[in-house]
């Protein structure tokens, strides 16, 4: 019996944890998307001298000119524009990033985060 009580114990203590630990290795794969969107647009500028690129993703793979520079990003990440700019933001969203209290830029409970046109987060 108290094998028992100890086990529930210990499963009740790691089950938050792991929800945790997967809710950050989430934030951190969007933070990582953006840092690879953002290389990948301010590549294409200074090898094009362009200002403007278009992009496209579905299902997680990049259409467009900067699918030379990036192919895939996460599946569940989408963007909400399809041009991306020497100065415009660029907004991530990934429904498995909602209600991640304290994570990137304070709580994300709309699962969407917001980026420098080279990827760095915003705060």
């Amino acid at each position: 019996m108290i094998v028992v009580v100890i086990i529930g114990l210990l499963a009740a203590m790691a089950i938050p944890a792991f929800k945790k630990v997967r809710e950050t290795s989430i934030a951190k794969t969007v933070i990582n998307d953006a840092r690879q969107l953002g290389g990948a647009a301010q590549q294409y500028f200074m090898e094009n001298g362009a200002s403007t690129v278009a992009c496209t993703i579905s299902a997680g793979v990049i259409g467009g000119p900067l699918s030379v520079y990036v192919t895939k990003i996460s599946a569940a990440t989408t963007m909400s524009q399809t041009d991306l700019t020497t100065v415009a933001e660029i907004v991530l969203a990934n429904p498995n990033l909602k209600g991640v209290a304290g994570g990137p830029a304070g709580d994300d409970t709309d699962g969407v985060i917001t980026f420098t046109a080279d990827g760095v987060m915003k705060q």
